[in-house]
C-alpha cells in the first residue's frame, strides 16, 4: 500500500465521495445510528478525526457548541471545508492522527471508520491521546465496518477490543450487526436516564 495520504488522495481524485457516504443507505443509516447513540443532547467541544467529506460532521455540528474535524487527505479537507462552510462553529484542519493530536480538551470524540487503519502501536498512542484530552464528563464513540477491507490493518472487532482495553472506560452502548460494530464509552459510566436523574 502507498503512504496513507497518497492512498486516500488517489481515491478522491476519482470521486468526491469515494465511499458513497451521501447516497448509500448503509452510510446514511450508520450516521443516524451514531447520532442516536450519543448519550447527551449537546456537547461543548467535539473532535472528529477522519472526517472525510464532512457528512457526519454536519450532523455533529448541530449538537456541538464547537467542533474540530480533521483528515489526513488534503482532498478530503477541501471537500469538508466546502460542505461545512456555512457552519461557523466547525473548524476544519489537515492533520495526521494520532501523531498530530490536538492539545485541547474535548467532551466528545468520534471515531468513524478510522481505528482499523492503525497498527497496535498507533492504537496505544490513540488511546493515550483520547484519555489525555477527554473531559471528566466525556464521551467516546466508535463505529466501524465489519466486512473484509484489504487496506485495514485489523478487523473492526479487534480495533474495538483494543479501544475498550486501552482506554479503560465504562462502555454504555455496544451494538453489533452483520455490517457494523458501534460502541460508546464515557468517563463517568452514567446512562442517559442516570444523567437526567430518572434512574
Amino acid at each position: 500500500m502507498a503512504s496513507p495520504a497518497t492512498y486516500f488522495d488517489a481515491l478522491y481524485l476519482h470521486s468526491d465521495d469515494p465511499w458513497s457516504v451521501r447516497t448509500r443507505w448503509y452510510e446514511r443509516r450508520k450516521r443516524q445510528l451514531t447520532m442516536a447513540s450519543l448519550p447527551r443532547e449537546r456537547y461543548r467541544c467535539a473532535f472528529e478525526p477522519g472526517c472525510s467529506n464532512g457528512e457526519l460532521s454536519a450532523l455533529l455540528a448541530r449538537r456541538c457548541d464547537a467542533l474540530l474535524v480533521v483528515d489526513l487527505s488534503e482532498s478530503a479537507i477541501e471537500l469538508a471545508r466546502a460542505r461545512l462552510a456555512d457552519m461557523p462553529t466547525v473548524h476544519v484542519e489537515q492533520r495526521s492522527v494520532p501523531r498530530e493530536w490536538p492539545d485541547r480538551e474535548f467532551d466528545l470524540i468520534v471515531l468513524g471508520e478510522i481505528a482499523y487503519y492503525f497498527d497496535a502501536g498507533e492504537l496505544e498512542t490513540l488511546a493515550r491521546k483520547i484519555r489525555a484530552t477527554l473531559s471528566s464528563d466525556g464521551t467516546l464513540i466508535a463505529c466501524h465496518w465489519r466486512h473484509r477491507y484489504d487496506e485495514a490493518l485489523q478487523t473492526a472487532e479487534a480495533a474495538h477490543a483494543s479501544l475498550h482495553a486501552l482506554c479503560a472506560m465504562p462502555r454504555i452502548v455496544h451494538h453489533e450487526e452483520r455490517d457494523l460494530i458501534l460502541d460508546v464509552w464515557t468517563t463517568h459510566g452514567r446512562s442517559v436516564a442516570e444523567e437526567e436523574g430518572i434512574a
